[in-house]
C-alpha cells in the first residue's frame, strides 16, 4: 500500500485534501511541511500532500522554500478545497477567552472572531489541527480548525461555515519523486523556480520567453535566495504541459537565461480551465518551425 504523507496532526484541511487526491493509500500526518517532503526525499512515504496556495493569504512560504531546496521532488496532481472553519471547543465551555489556529486561519476569520467572540484574543498555532489540540489540552479556549477536526478530537461545533470571504480556496498539491508525468490534458499547469541573474530588466526576460510564445502566467511569487540580501527566485505557474512543443520550448529558452533552473511538475489543474492557445502559438506551429530547420541543415532550399 501506498503511503502519503501530509501536514497534520490529523484534522487539518490538507488531511482533507489527502482524501481527495487519493484512494486507499495510508495517510501520515507530518508535524510541519518540510517534514512531509522530507518523508518523500527519504523514501518514507511515497508522495506527500501539501498546501501550496490561499486565494485570501496567498503563497504558503514553506511549501515554495522546501520546494526549492534539497532534492527535486514534482507535482503530479492538484486539488482545489473551500475554506470555510469551524469553531471547536471542550464540552461545557461557557466563556472564550482565547482563540487558537494557524496564522492563516485566524487571519481568514479575523472579522467573524471580532463580531462573535468580542476580546477573544488570537492565539498562532503551528497547524489548524494542532490548536484542535491544544484546546482539548485545556491549554486555549477556542480553536479555529477544518470540519474534519471534530472526528479526531472531544470537541464541540461552536460554529461552522466560518469565513470572513465566502469563497475562499486552498489549492493542495500531491508532490512525488521525479519519474512518469501525468499525460497532457488540455488543461494542464506547468510549475517552475527560476533563480534569475541579478540584474537590470532579468525577470522582464524571463516572462518575455513567456510571452512570446503565447503561455499564460497563473501565478508568480518571489522568495529570498537566503544567500546575499536582495537575492531572489522566482516561482512561476503557466498554463500548459512539459509534453507540448511549445512548453518545451520555453523551458528551454529559460534555462539559459537562469543561473538555476528547477522543473516542479506538469500536471491537470484543478479548475479544469482549458489552455487558451493564441494565433501563431499553437503546438504545431512549434514543430513546423522544428522540422524546417532540420531541412534547412539537411540542405533542403525554402
Amino acid at each position: 500500500m501506498s503511503r502519503i504523507a501530509y501536514f497534520g496532526p490529523q484534522g487539518t484541511f490538507t488531511e482533507q485534501a489527502a482524501r481527495r487526491l487519493t484512494s486507499g493509500e495510508e495517510l501520515i500526518p507530518a508535524e510541519t511541511i518540510p517534514a512531509a517532503l522530507a518523508a518523500v526525499r527519504s523514501g518514507a512515504a511515497d508522495a506527500a500532500c501539501v498546501p501550496i496556495e490561499n486565494s485570501v493569504e496567498g503563497a504558503v512560504t514553506a511549501t515554495l522554500d522546501s520546494l526549492s531546496e534539497a532534492e527535486p521532488l514534482v507535482a503530479v496532481a492538484e486539488v482545489l478545497l473551500p475554506v470555510h472553519f469551524s469553531v471547536l471547543t471542550r464540552p461545557g465551555t461557557t466563556e472564550i477567552r482565547t482563540v487558537a489556529s494557524h496564522p492563516h486561519a485566524l487571519a481568514q476569520v479575523r472579522h467573524w472572531v471580532e463580531a462573535n467572540l468580542p476580546g477573544a484574543h488570537p492565539v498562532a498555532t503551528s497547524s489548524t489541527a494542532a490548536a484542535a489540540v491544544a484546546v482539548a489540552e485545556g491549554e486555549f479556549d477556542a480553536a479555529v480548525t477544518a470540519p474534519v477536526a471534530v472526528e479526531h478530537y472531544p470537541l464541540e461545533v461552536r460554529a461552522t461555515e466560518v469565513a470572513d470571504v465566502r469563497d475562499a480556496k486552498t489549492r493542495f498539491l500531491l508532490v512525488r519523486a521525479p519519474g512518469e508525468l501525468p499525460e497532457p490534458t488540455g488543461a494542464d499547469r506547468t510549475s517552475i523556480v527560476a533563480a534569475a541573474t541579478n540584474r537590470t530588466g532579468a525577470l522582464a526576460e524571463l516572462l518575455t520567453e513567456l510571452a512570446v510564445r503565447g503561455i499564460n502566467l497563473t501565478k508568480l511569487d518571489a522568495r529570498p535566495t537566503r544567500n546575499n540580501f536582495g537575492e531572489y527566485r522566482f516561482f512561476i505557474d503557466f498554463e500548459g504541459h512539459v509534453a507540448e512543443p511549445r512548453i518545451g520550448d520555453a523551458l528551454a529558452a529559460l534555462r539559459r537565461r537562469c543561473r538555476n533552473l528547477r522543473f516542479l511538475g506538469s500536471h491537470p489543474r484543478a479548475d479544469d480551465g482549458k489552455t487558451e492557445i493564441e494565433l501563431d502559438a499553437a503546438n504545431e506551429d512549434f514543430t513546423d518551425a522544428i522540422d524546417w530547420v532540420a531541412s534547412v541543415r539537411k540542405g533542403a532550399q525554402a
